[in-house]
């Protein structure tokens, strides 16, 4: 018996961890010949020959030595990169994050057995919370399903971040705390965070050994929302992570120095396996139009998100519910997993409960009470007056379109994520008549503990197509060959991409070697060619395909002068979340959503057009 449970079939989430191939670091005269590739469309023929020495001049001196220690490097760790990409995207920035990294989507579910309506918040909140806890369930008896990217099994260490995890704010770099352990490993926190009106409550999800029900969580929501509607709000300390970093860790330090019993509820929270927001908001929303979940999901109440925790479960008056979660810990395919997961099993159910209704007698939430000061107050004060002044700079559209997806671009033949990234080169070129530098997110999970890597998606095949488009000149077969060498060139670099042969963080490795050197910075790093193509973080399109399900998120834009653009791509329609910032005069969100879902119907022209 023993023999055969060791030999079933059934496999484990995290089995083939430790047999994942390596990250590997790609050649130096391969990386720097698709670099400059990449910047030749935002360059003259005298500022090219200027940066092709420069590369020249770096790929025989420095670069060469820099290499051979990031080779070094590798050689000791299975992911040359993992840390430092940590501490670089994410946990050494100072800005906000909570307004400018988090990540966030709407729930689908208005779409098929949730239509939005009131007083229906706690009644699905306690649904849907049910199926994630079943989720987390799944995933500490290791019983959730291994992704695999045709027959390449990919990383799954991302999952583990899904739960009891939190960003630490720190002066000069934040850190993760994660308590998330298998069933195999030992024990893991079971509560849940609530955040209602400014005051925070905990509950725990296993009572006796079982986990609480619908109609049990159910009575724990309800008893935390009646006691908020009835009682003066909380103070919102929650509000607080939404501040710069370095400010929020000092505050945090001066909360724990004013009560130590203060440092219990913020570890509290930590532990949580995730939190969810009981909001009083109640967001318009259609299948066509998403946009005002959307942008209440990623910049709504402050005080009732906890802006570093790796998943916040938002639920709204009128049962519209988002995601919003703090990117460090993890890429949005894995939260996406999750989410999908729950949305099957509540359209399996029809949206219902159909277990038995006895609820037990499971002790009430319990409130964490934070001790503050006026100081703590009037910082919370002046922390939401800041979000609010930035986020209401924000515009957000989040538009589905309709007229088809995946199922015509396929039988065209054509990529259905490259297809979208075109369009988005052509829509660009249309509103500002110039090329758009643009990242798009590349998945390396083949490898281990692989996070992405970026697809520079304005080539110059791309933007010659961008061209033929606009110039009435043009024959139909010329923009059809012209679209068919942009789409091949994309292909084939999204495949580079996931084998890591990408050369984004190849650069970035090589630079961050000279700095633990202590050598001065590369020319190649200050030419102006590196950033106008966007290098150092300066890509005016912040970009990335959210998969092919009815889950759809967004982020905000990279830059001031930019636009965030996060799509995914159904059988019958293509829902876009475009994002800018109002302040910046040449950039509009919705005129540029709309010139993209033109370009698709163009180029769709284009393609029935060459049959003709």
């Amino acid at each position: 018996m023993e023999k055969q449970v060791l030999e079933s079939s059934e496999e484990r989430t995290f089995q083939y961890q430790d047999s994942l191939p390596s990250l590997p670091v790609p050649p130096l005269e391969e990386s720097l010949s698709k670099y400059l590739d990449a910047v030749k469309p935002f360059l003259n023929q005298e500022e090219y020959q200027r940066t092709e020495d420069i590369v020249k001049k770096f790929e025989n001196g420095i670069g060469k030595e820099l290499h051979q220690k990031l080779l070094e490097r590798a050689k000791t760790r299975r992911n040359w990169l993992e840390d430092w990409w940590l501490n670089v995207a994410y946990l050494d920035l100072r800005i906000a994050t909570q307004i400018h990294c988090n990540i966030g989507g709407p729930g689908p579910f208005i779409e098929h057995c949730w239509p939005a309506k009131e007083g229906t918040q706690i009644e699905r909140a306690s649904i849907n919370l049910w199926h994630t806890l079943k989720f987390w369930d799944l995933l500490r008896a290791e019983k959730v399903a291994i992704e695999r990217s045709r027959d390449d099994v990919l990383d799954m260490s991302q999952f583990r971040m899904l739960f009891c995890t939190c960003k630490i704010p720190g002066v000069t770099r934040d850190s993760i705390s994660s308590y998330f352990k298998t069933e195999t490993e030992g024990e893991c926190p079971s509560h849940l965070i609530v955040l209602c009106r400014g005051r925070v409550f905990a509950f725990d999800t296993i009572h006796e050994g079982n986990m609480v029900t619908p109609p049990e969580i159910f009575r724990q929501l309800t008893y935390i929302q009646k006691r908020c509607h009835s009682e003066p709000d909380g103070p919102g300390v929650a509000a607080l992570t939404s501040n710069e970093r370095t400010k929020w860790a000092e505050l945090r330090e001066y909360l724990i120095d004013l009560d130590p019993k203060n440092l219990t509820l913020l570890e509290k929270i930590q532990r949580s396996l995730f939190v969810v927001c009981l909001d009083d908001s109640s967001p318009h929303a259609t299948p066509e139009d998403y946009t005002e979940v959307t942008r209440l999901g990623l910049t709504g109440d402050p005080t009732v998100r906890w802006g570093d925790k790796s998943y916040n479960s938002i639920f709204f008056s009128n049962g519209t519910c988002s995601a919003f979660c703090d990117h460090s810990p993890f890429d949005a395919m894995a939260l996406i997993t999750m989410l999908a997961y729950a949305e099957k099993k509540i359209l399996e159910n029809e949206g219902k409960w159909k277990g038995s209704d006895k609820v037990r007698d499971i002790p009430w939430p319990e409130e964490l009470v934070f001790t503050v000061d006026q100081k703590i107050i009037s910082e919370i004060g002046r922390t939401k007056e800041l979000y609010y002044e930035k986020v209401s700079d924000l515009q957000l559209v989040n538009y589905a379109f309709t007229s088809f997806g995946k199922a015509l671009i396929r039988k065209k033949k054509l990529h259905p994520d490259t297809f979208v990234q075109l369009a988005l080169q052509l829509g660009y070129y249309k509103c500002h008549g110039r090329p758009g530098c643009c990242y798009e997110t590349a998945m390396t999970r083949r490898f281990y503990h692989g996070r992405t890597e970026t697809v520079r998606s304005c080539t110059m095949e791309a933007v010659e197509w961008c061209k033929s488009m606009l110039d009435p000149s043009s024959s139909t077969y010329e923009r059809l060959q012209l679209m068919h060498k942009a789409f091949a060139k994309h292909n084939k670099m999204r495949k580079d991409c996931e084998n890591g042969k990408g050369f984004d963080r190849h650069l970035l490795g090589l630079l961050l070697i000279a700095q633990e050197q202590g050598l001065p910075v590369p020319e190649l790093y200050v030419d102006n060619a590196f950033t106008a193509s966007g290098g150092g973080g300066n890509f005016v399109l912040s970009t990335s395909l959210t998969g092919y399900t009815r889950l759809s998120g967004s982020a905000l834009p990279m830059v001031q002068h930019g636009y965030g653009f996060f799509y995914s791509i159904r059988d019958d329609r293509i829902l876009v979340a475009c994002s800018s910032w109002k302040s910046c005069p040449e950039t509009d969100a919705e005129v540029l959503c709309r010139t993209v879902f033109q370009c698709f119907q163009d180029m769709l022209q284009l393609t029935v057009a060459a049959q003709l």
